[in-house]
């Protein structure tokens, strides 16, 4: 037998292994950088670039979001269950508690990203928000926007004390994420400080805002998913989901359970740390 015949299904094999590990470090990534303020879209976009790895496609980003959103109902379950009780009370006696409030609070805060998002589609604006000099950017601007937030807001408020008004601001400064490198978490964590919530409220109410964006992101990418004629791997998908999941879950535990011991400042470091590392790879051409 030729050497090839032996070769052959174990290169086949090896490149299996390292897909799975590129769908499992993809995954964790997204999971981690979903819920921490330092940009899931930025990481995701650059890493197959500095990599060389492929673009990971719709399918993926529809897994992860998947694995995120069950990360953030698992670890919210015991709150969510009195606030949609709450919420679904209040359309009857159209009477509003602090509960329900912060509800319909989380559905009016989604809207301008929502709009946001259609009109950048609508326009045809994506891929050039996707050039790396622009996540550079953000990554260092809104950065430095979350020191400042975290440095100079009171802290004295909780995501129950939001007014309408707040919630309008933190759901225009969420529609900012559309640019990759802001984070979704970073922006309306730095809209909230400034609004005067302490860190772990800004930190709960930006979870919980993530909740309605992410079930759409899911569901629009989800009919791209089914509008594709390329065959679905079911494995990795599944992959994704679980490993996704499992790290959004463990980082949103620590990074509250740690929040009002460590503050912004080391997400804000490694955000100017990296949009400065971008840049200079920009410099080069890599």
């Amino acid at each position: 037998m030729p050497l090839t015949y032996y070769l052959l299904p174990t290169t086949y094999y090896l490149l299996l292994i390292l897909d799975i590990w590129h769908i499992i470090i993809l995954a964790v990534i997204q999971g981690l950088t979903e819920f921490l303020p330092i940009s899931s879209s930025a990481h995701l976009i650059l890493l197959p670039q500095l990599t060389g790895w492929e673009d990971q496609g719709v399918a993926f980003d529809v897994a992860a979001h998947v694995g995120s959103l069950i990360a953030v109902l698992m670890y919210f379950r015991a709150d969510l269950m009195p606030l949609l009780a709450s919420w679904f009370k209040s359309m009857k006696t159209r009477q509003l508690t602090p509960e329900s409030r912060l509800v319909w609070g989380i559905g009016v805060g989604t809207i301008p990203a929502g709009l946001a998002g259609m009109a950048i589609v609508g326009w045809g604006w994506e891929s050039h928000l996707r050039l790396p000099v622009i996540i550079a950017a953000s990554t260092i601007l809104f950065g430095l926007f979350l020191w400042w937030a975290d440095v100079s807001g009171k802290r004295e408020r909780d995501e129950y004390s939001l007014s309408w008004q707040d919630i309008w601001l933190i759901g225009l400064a969420q529609a900012l994420a559309l640019i990759p490198g802001t984070s979704r978490s970073g922006i309306t964590m730095t809209a909230a400080l400034f609004l005067g919530l302490n860190r772990k409220a800004a930190a709960r109410f930006s979870f919980l805002l993530a909740i309605p964006l992410i079930v759409l992101a899911g569901l629009i990418e989800s009919l791209s998913l089914i509008n594709q004629d390329t065959p679905v791997d079911w494995y990795a998908l599944g992959l994704a989901v679980a490993f996704s999941g499992l790290s959004a879950y463990l980082c949103i535990h620590a990074f509250i359970s740690l929040l009002d011991r460590i503050g912004m400042l080391p997400f804000v470091v490694y955000r100017v740390a990296l949009g400065i590392v971008l840049l200079i790879l920009i410099g080069y051409g890599i």
